[in-house]
């Protein structure tokens, strides 16, 4: 579907704060078990005063609350009271760097305090815009930051911001952790290492309950790096945001970690094995399951080592329909992949593919040098059609061989479809309105449902 109109630009303005519920028109019939409220975040902010935010993840956070009772439906959000976005509306400017905005010093300062504003160095964004998930009983708004801010999930006020190096040795930690049934919540975090490498940490926030676990933990390194010399100096000497620090090398391709989860005594331990793949950007995984030996990871890619965040410029989203096509064909096309891992490798197996599951053509192949090359099967792939923001249905299937993946799907960057894939059959299933655009969908299990996909979508639609 083409969109001359640029009905699209809508989802990138600012948005007024409802800050008490409203009523909203019910068309068709809500599930009688629908029962609860929906949470949503994202960016709604996206200027203070004349200043300007530039990119797509620099927008002050937003949420969002749907509430469901006997079929019928309430609406209101409320601004997520962030030192960034609190210090943005006083000052009526852009006071704390985002990830694509500089925040210049108060023009109101003399130069000796602008100069030492520069030189007391990096101030880190509280932004959460990106996810909400509950700890334990409370629900926090999350970036990818060292800061995570409670919220009360019945009024949506802001209660307390929460600095996780109080608590681990981290720099940030990823937006979109796995939760499993018991409530355990796990992360992959980053720090300073030795000589001043690069560390990764797996942060486990426990549950008050003991239940289901998974054995082995994947993580995927991709070509796109934080160059840490230009990090540290960002603020201080060169007045840069976060995306001036990234940088991608087409040598690097890919490295999949794997480690055991718990090897007694609430150990871990790391697989030392390379498993290496061409280069991709990955941002988010759709499943990963055990099955006879093999790790088998299914996720959503874009080829190449070129980061795509470099796309996700306002300027670019906001641009008419033939300059947002012309500048997404220049970017990464996007696929979802199949990657599959051996558990059980002998040094002897060189040159064959170590891969047996009859259900996969994906390929694992060891090298004279030790390396195991990963060859994916590509599940879904369309020109400039992208499958993002999966969802399954988590609490049945995560973890688990199944069979059905749902999605936003991605029009040259622009959200105006909801994909639903068979990733077995490579089946696909499509909605899609004119001028429209929907959120990523959450899947809802019926009570009684008996097949992984007897349930409903969730979705917020812009139109």
């Amino acid at each position: 579907m083409n969109h001359p109109a640029g009905g699209y630009k809508k989802i990138f303005e600012t948005v007024e704060e409802l800050s008490e519920p409203v009523p909203a028109t019910v068309t068709g019939r809500i599930p009688s078990f629908l029962k609860g409220s929906l949470l949503r975040l994202g960016p709604g902010l996206f200027e203070v005063g004349d200043e300007p935010f530039y990119h797509l993840f620099d927008g002050q956070a937003l949420m969002h609350k749907f509430d469901f009772k006997n079929g019928q439906v309430t609406y209101f959000n409320k601004y997520v009271k962030t030192d960034a976005y609190v210090r943005a509306i006083t000052e009526k400017r852009v006071v704390i760097t985002e990830f694509g905005t500089f925040a210049y010093p108060d023009p109101c300062k003399n130069i000796f305090s602008r100069f030492f504003t520069y030189f007391k160095g990096v101030e880190v964004t509280d932004n959460c815009l990106v996810n909400v998930y509950p700890i334990g009983e409370d629900y926090y708004a999350v970036t990818e930051t060292n800061y995570i801010t409670k919220v009360n999930t019945d009024t949506l006020d802001t209660l307390k911001k929460v600095d996780l190096c109080n608590y681990v040795n981290i720099n940030g930690v990823t937006a979109h952790p796995h939760i499993e049934r018991d409530g355990t919540v796990f992360n992959i975090g980053n720090c300073m290492g030795k000589g001043a490498s690069l560390a990764y940490n797996v942060v486990r926030i426990p549950p008050t309950q003991k239940g289901w676990a998974c054995n082995y933990f994947v993580f995927v390194e991709t070509p796109v790096k934080i160059n840490l010399l230009k990090f540290l100096s960002a603020w201080s000497i060169r007045g840069s945001n976060y995306m001036d620090c990234f940088e991608s090398n087409e040598v690097l391709g890919t490295l999949f970690h794997i480690a055991r989860k718990d090897i007694g005594g609430g150990q871990g331990e790391y697989i030392d094995h390379k498993f290496r793949a061409a280069p991709i950007n990955l941002f988010h995984h759709i499943n990963t399951y055990e099955d006879n030996g093999f790790i088998v990871a299914d996720v959503c890619t874009w080829k190449g080592f070129e980061f795509v965040y470099n796309y996700l410029w306002l300027a670019n989203l906001r641009s008419n329909w033939e300059e947002v096509k012309k500048a997404a064909m220049m970017a990464p096309q996007p696929e979802v992949r199949r990657y599959v891992i051996p558990l059980d490798i002998h040094r002897e197996e060189q040159g064959k593919n170590l891969i047996c599951l009859p259900y996969t053509t994906a390929t694992a192949v060891m090298r004279t040098d030790g390396t195991i090359w990963l060859e994916p099967e590509v599940l879904f792939s369309g020109p400039r059609q992208a499958f993002e923001f999966p969802q399954i249905n988590y609490e049945k299937h995560g973890g688990k061989n199944y069979s059905y993946a749902y999605a936003l799907g991605l029009n040259h960057f622009i959200p105006d479809r909801i994909i639903k894939l068979n990733v077995k059959t490579k089946e696909t299933w499509v909605w899609q309105e004119p001028d429209s655009y929907p959120s990523e969908p959450l899947f809802v299990q019926t009570p009684d449902g008996v097949d992984e996909d007897d349930g409903m979508y969730s979705i917020v639609l812009y139109s």
